[in-house]
């Protein structure tokens, strides 16, 4: 492996991708040194704030249940992710979507782990509802090929339906129904949220901040690392 090395000063680009970077790691490192499992979920809630917990959370916050941290396939190397990128890129170029929006949709419903299940029951990297899988053939909805390609024609579907991205994107999270309901984005602050993140990152933006880190035990011992301490109490950061 080659070294990479810094020839002059660190831009603000450059030095956000790192904090994002050293506060990620911090997070996990945390989550692994303090929990007698080594299994990590991911939620956003429904103001958008990030959390990382050692509990499966409860509620109707969207979750992604990572894989082990100790299963070789999904170790920080991020050796499977290239994979998945290709076939994300092959598919959205054979359905006529770009492949930069295909892929943001992907870092934005599961983060690219293709065991992702939500509390609504969204599976896969896609996050394909079951009747979404079934509409469009699909015999197991955790093979990442069989659901990106039923996502990605799913998609397309919903921006040729809408003619507007956002209105699409705002389809794919909250249904076709209820954009066609409010002729547009809902008021909804996971979709308007949801929408705004992929768009940021279709855009070449990023859309999380996790340059400050809080760490909450509940009472059950539960413990969360959040970027927001929004309704939370007795937080210490790092």
């Amino acid at each position: 492996m080659g070294r990479v090395g810094l020839m002059g000063p660190i831009g603000p680009m450059e030095k956000r991708v790192l904090t994002f970077i050293t506060a990620f790691t911090t997070v996990i490192l945390l989550l692994a040194a303090n929990t007698v499992h080594a299994t990590i979920y991911k939620y956003v809630d429904r103001n958008g704030v990030i959390h990382f917990t050692d509990s499966p959370p409860a509620g109707d916050a969207k979750a992604l249940k990572a894989r082990d941290s100790r299963d070789d396939s999904t170790s920080g190397s991020g050796a499977v992710y290239p994979d998945y990128r290709r076939i994300a890129e092959e598919a959205a170029r054979k359905y006529g979507v770009s492949p930069r929006l295909a892929k943001s949709v992907i870092e934005v419903e599961s983060g690219w782990n293709p065991g992702a299940i939500s509390r609504k029951g969204a599976m896969g990297l896609m996050q394909l509802m079951p009747e979404t899988a079934r509409l469009y053939g699909i015999s197991d909805p955790f093979d990442p090929e069989e659901n990106i390609d039923a996502g990605i024609r799913y998609l397309k579907y919903l921006i040729d339906r809408f003619g507007k991205l956002e209105f699409a994107l705002a389809a794919y999270n909250a249904g076709p129904a209820t954009v066609d309901r409010y002729r547009g984005i809902p008021p909804f602050r996971e979709t308007r949220n949801y929408v705004k993140a992929i768009m940021g990152l279709y855009n070449g933006k990023e859309y999380v901040s996790m340059s400050r880190i809080y760490k909450v035990v509940l009472d059950d011992g539960t413990m969360i690392y959040t970027n927001s301490p929004v309704y939370l109490k007795d937080l210490s950061s790092f």
